[in-house]
């Protein structure tokens, strides 16, 4: 079975679409000595059972890595690009920052970055195409997005610029992963693909070559983005038929406040186990939840306690993980009385303390886990 090349799930059975004597590219056009060799072929337009991407279930054209751009010089095109940029660099105040191009072919949209305050570089598979940028003066060195373990000439960026690349590649998550691993923290990236919904609002078929392996909607784009460590800031459909996203590359949580809380709780129940020694108190926990598996795992508790209290009956006669305390039925208090219990079970902390109090008596000290510390019930 077929698998998505976004996902891995498997695409349907029944093409969306099946297209015979298809152009197998949209380069190495033959030249007469070679027509007679020459032929279409079969392409079938499929879809994504997952996440819902179409694309061709046939190998890549050989030059997916390469950027070969007819339309690069147009006056839209030119124009469109400096948009692009003026709102980019203007409204994330990008002046000044290191921009890279990830597929630049010869380097027709960097130089008309060189234009603004920042700085322009690019990485181009095509040895050629590479060389006939840097005869014009740019920044641009051979290379390819090809895995989370690429590492870009000059790297990390504070931003990158993908122009119409990421349809014709077989792993976009590789693409995307290589740029996340290059980028700064923070970072910031400008993609743009052609877009599948303008095909199918115009019903144009003929829009449809073997080099563009893949079709994306926002739908499919921007959960592929999410995927590989990207947050969409902004979405648009430029000039009419591509889809346009700005990016910013997603941090690693902090989660300094959940260690503090770690060290600071460790700390606090050990003060308060040793309060129980010193006043020759024994006690045990209520509540074979995940919450006090936890506790008595990873604090001293799991040594003091002499065992936890569950009124399910599913639990008793089990020990919890780790820490291999016994889980009794309430009723084994009274043959193993403590002086002391921490209720472990934060959504039933008000009814398990009254049941203490109707079963146990009131000199039973009680308390409970309220957020990041043991109150006093």
């Amino acid at each position: 079975m077929k698998r998505c090349i976004a996902c891995g799930a498997p695409l349907w059975e029944t093409p969306l679409l099946t297209l015979n004597n298809m152009p197998a590219s949209a380069q190495h056009m033959p030249d007469a000595s070679q027509l007679g060799e020459e032929r279409g072929m079969t392409l079938n337009l499929c879809q994504c059972m997952g996440c819902g991407l179409v694309q061709f279930d046939c190998q890549p054209v050989d030059y997916y890595r390469d950027v070969i751009r007819a339309g690069g010089y147009s006056k839209t095109m030119v124009e469109l690009r400096r948009y692009q940029y003026k709102h980019l660099i203007e409204d994330y105040h990008l002046e000044g920052k290191r921009f890279l191009e990830v597929g630049c072919g010869q380097g027709e949209f960097l130089k008309i970055l060189e234009e603004f305050p920042v700085e322009a570089h690019g990485i181009e598979h095509n040895p050629r195409l590479a060389e006939l940028a840097r005869a014009q003066g740019l920044d641009v060195r051979e290379g390819f997005a090809e895995s989370e373990k690429t590492c870009f000439p000059g790297g990390p960026y504070d931003v990158f610029l993908s122009f119409n690349f990421l349809e014709h590649q077989p792993d976009p998550n590789g693409m995307l992963q290589a740029i996340y691993r290059n980028l700064k923290n923070d970072g910031i990236g400008l993609i743009t693909v052609p877009s599948f919904e303008y095909i199918m609002d115009h019903s144009s078929y003929y829009e449809l070559i073997r080099d563009h392996i893949a079709y994306y909607t926002f739908d499919t784009l921007l959960p592929l983005l999410e995927r590989n460590g990207f947050q969409a800031e902004e979405c648009e459909v430029i000039n009419r038929d591509t889809l346009s996203v700005i990016v910013k590359k997603r941090s690693r949580m902090e989660a300094g406040n959940l260690l503090d809380c770690c060290v600071n709780l460790k700390k606090e129940m050990e003060t308060y186990l040793k309060y129980l020694d010193a006043w020759g108190k024994r006690v045990a926990i209520w509540g074979a939840s995940h919450q006090g598996f936890t506790l008595a795992a990873t604090t001293k508790l799991g040594k003091k306690a002499g065992y936890i209290i569950d009124s399910a009956p599913f639990k008793q006669g089990k020990f919890s993980p780790a820490s291999h305390l016994p889980i009794v039925a309430p009723e084994y208090f009274f043959e193993h009385p403590v002086e002391a219990i921490i209720i472990t079970a934060p959504g039933y902390t008000e009814e398990i303390a009254l049941c203490i109090r109707e079963k146990f008596g009131k000199e039973i000290e009680v308390r409970a886990m309220r957020s990041n510390h043991l109150e006093l019930i």
